[in-house]
């Protein structure tokens, strides 16, 4: 049975993690003497003072939700094995671009395992000292993937443990796997006990009691009573656990002991235990994003209170690239809603899945922050000081105002450095976009309205809005007037939308206060993806490159290396579509037209090969549903179409080469009820060019 207060518990567990990322990623790897000198001890975000931004993609928080999905993708198999996890890894992860530090062949523990899978060697083994040796298999990497498994168990560390063994040995081995299952254990603890010292001896029990993690825990148990200064405890720290000691770039060990000195010594207290996990170094957002896990699960969401404003300048944004690009721009209350959703259907739970937006969490933005001008961003503000769970927007009397939140890279990410941003617009032209607003306070000469914001010829950027709406007094209970919005994204040519929301416009004469009661797009776009007359890199960019080489040539140039790749662009909610493209095959050992993309290694595809056309299946493997005869001459153009529609009996498809129907089935057996689409090559090159997505119609 999960707690009554779970979900409140999750997200703030979540955020906790999010803002320990954000906080300690500016710094990573600095030595305590290099913070103290150029930064003091670390009381708040420093991002603006170094010269960065504070939401970041990072491969903490991407790896930590991203493999969790194994769960969903394999119907929440309580069974789950660290090969189905690997798997996972492989299906989700561009090599080279995405969620790892991809520092090469037994440097980066990760990219280690990462070439391991690709070879096939599955896990276990893929993290083993046997097969990696032991400093490669003992860095910090297991332990800063693991929140979610400690989230998903609350109250059971014994049931952590065992998940987190099982997603810590795709890559790690001996005390990585160990520290690991400390930190999901506390984290599950934190759900059910209060007391730091009675959480850890829970944690501690799950792993063996000889062990070098069980050590270091006892010394810091020590060295905290001892010494309870930490500035003069952490000296003692890394003489005897500190980097020096250990091989590797990024050891768990030293990270692991100052992640339970700070949690120890800052005794619950949010600002003491982030300014001691900070201010002391080493892989400082690592150990500041467990520790704020652990804290946040803890106290819930009144732990960042009582200090400075730790959730305003996040506003609940996350970015996390990979192969599943429409989930790029996201937020705590979406991460939060996966693991609660994923908790319950282990459980065996019947549960809907999650909204886009729910707007059931306490003071929480869900990503949304004033697109007012910078000289007037008091105009339109996100109240949560309301202790309620709504989502409320005051604007000033007599502003014209915008509400947004990002679906895709906004223009001051495109030259983000660190972590690649591979991602796809989360809302495309021919799909409608919704809104219901309730009115609070003020008139009804404020007049909202629906908007987009987009890149286009040179990336230059283009708004669109909706008219305004009219207010209807009759439509509730209360007498309040409400709207209802309602928008279909105007164009056919695909030009990336990289924020959507509401504005105001009018001569209100008081403050106007709103309720955003629900906000949400759906249907399937009708556009085409085609290069602009002017050129610009953002039309490319929206798609997910999981080929070796992507583009611009007079359309999209696909380059395939070795085995298969993907172009993927979309989204993973999408069901019932026709996708079409226009294809020049160069040498390639086959390539097509993809439906239902669910990452790499999880899609439908019509492709054409020598003397073949198939259909074929990525799942678990790729088999053929279908094939003919069909002869292909390099160079030559090919239209490809493939229809796609989930029905209660599976899903079916037809696939058109030059607009004959070449193939007709049906999967029933575990379908891909829904996804993206893509452009998939192996081992060659195709030039593809009038890619476009429609609604489904029989042809």
């Amino acid at each position: 049975m999960l707690p009554e207060n779970y979900t409140e518990r999750v997200y703030a567990g979540v955020l906790g993690k999010v803002i320990g990322v954000y906080l300690g990623r500016p710094f990573e790897q600095w030595r305590r003497a290099d913070i103290q000198k150029r930064l003091g001890e670390i009381e708040y975000y420093v991002n603006e003072e170094l010269g960065q931004p504070l939401v970041v993609a990072d491969d903490d928080i991407s790896g930590t939700f991203t493999f969790l999905r194994a769960l969903e993708d394999n119907d929440f198999d309580p069974n789950l094995t660290p090969a189905q996890i690997g798997e996972t890894w492989l299906n989700y992860i561009v090599e080279n671009r995405t969620v790892l530090w991809w520092g090469g062949m037994s440097t980066s523990t990760e990219h280690t395992a990462y070439l391991r899978l690709k070879s096939g060697i599955k896990a276990p083994s893929s993290g083993s000292i046997e097969t990696n040796r032991r400093t490669v298999a003992e860095q910090i990497g297991a332990q800063i993937f693991i929140d979610g498994w400690g989230l998903i168990h609350p109250g059971d560390p014994a049931a952590a443990a065992d998940w987190a063994r099982r997603a810590a040995s795709v890559s790690h081995d001996g005390e990585a796997i160990h520290g690991a299952q400390v930190i999901a254990s506390l984290i599950a603890a934190a759900f059910v006990e209060q007391d730091i010292d009675k959480m850890l001896d829970l944690a501690l029990a799950q792993i063996p009691s000889d062990c070098l993690i069980r050590k270091v825990a006892d010394f810091v148990r020590d060295l905290v009573a001892r010494v309870p200064d930490w500035r003069e405890g952490f000296g003692e720290l890394d003489y005897e656990y500190g980097y020096e000691r250990f091989q590797g770039e990024c050891h768990i060990v030293p990270n692991h002991a100052l992640v339970l000195f700070a949690l120890l010594h800052g005794k619950g207290d949010w600002q003491e235990s982030m300014r001691i996990v900070n201010s002391c170094g080493w892989d400082t957002d690592c150990n500041a994003g467990n520790l704020g896990c652990i804290l946040g699960v803890k106290g819930g969401l009144r732990t960042f209170e009582g200090g400075p404003d730790w959730r305003g300048p996040v506003a609940d944004r996350v970015v996390i690239p990979t192969a599943d690009g429409g989930g790029f721009a996201t937020d705590t209350a979406r991460l939060t809603a996966q693991v609660v959703y994923s908790a319950r259907r282990l459980r065996g739970e019947a549960c809907e899945r999650p909204k886009r937006f729910e707007f059931g969490l306490r003071d929480c933005f869900h990503g949304f922050v004033s697109s007012t001008a910078q000289t007037n961003r008091d105009a339109v503000v996100i109240d949560r000081g309301n202790r309620r769970p709504a989502f409320i927007v005051r604007v000033a009397k007599g502003v014209t105002g915008k509400v947004g939140v990002p679906v895709f890279i906004l223009p001051e990410q495109r030259t983000q450095g660190g972590y690649g941003l591979l991602a796809s617009p989360a809302i495309y032209p021919g799909q409608r976009l919704r809104a219901t607003l309730a009115q609070q306070s003020g008139d009804e000469t404020t007049r909202p309205f629906l908007f987009v914001r987009r890149y286009g010829p040179g990336d230059q950027v283009i708004e669109d809005r909706s008219e305004t709406g009219i207010w209807d007094r009759k439509s509730t209970s209360a007498g309040l007037p409400s709207l209802n919005l309602e928008w279909d994204i105007p164009g056919r040519a695909s030009k990336p939308v990289f924020e959507v929301g509401i504005g105001w416009e009018g001569d209100h004469p008081q403050q106007a206060i709103f309720d955003l009661v629900s906000f949400d797009w759906d249907g399937i776009p009708t556009c085409e993806f085609a290069r602009p007359t002017e050129r610009g890199e953002m039309w490319l960019r929206q798609w997910v490159n999981g080929l070796s080489e992507l583009r611009d040539w007079n359309g999209m140039d696909c380059v395939q290396n070795e085995g298969t790749g993907l172009a993927i662009v979309g989204c993973r909610e999408w069901k019932d579509y026709s996708a079409g493209a226009q294809f020049r095959l160069s040498a390639s050992k086959s390539a097509g037209l993809a439906v239902h993309v669910q990452g790499l290694r999880r899609y439908y595809a019509l492709v054409l090969e020598a003397g073949k056309a198939r259909l074929v299946k990525a799942r678990d493997g790729v088999r053929t549903l279908a094939e003919t005869d069909f002869a292909t001459s390099f160079d030559d153009e090919y239209r490809l179409r493939l229809d796609v529609k989930t029905t209660e009996g599976g899903v079916h498809l037809i696939g058109f080469v030059d607009g004959q129907a070449v193939f007709e089935y049906n999967d029933a057996e575990r379908p891909l009820e829904s996804g993206a689409l893509g452009i998939v090559v192996t081992e060659g090159r195709a030039l593809v060019e009038a890619v476009q997505i429609r609604p489904y119609q029989r042809y």
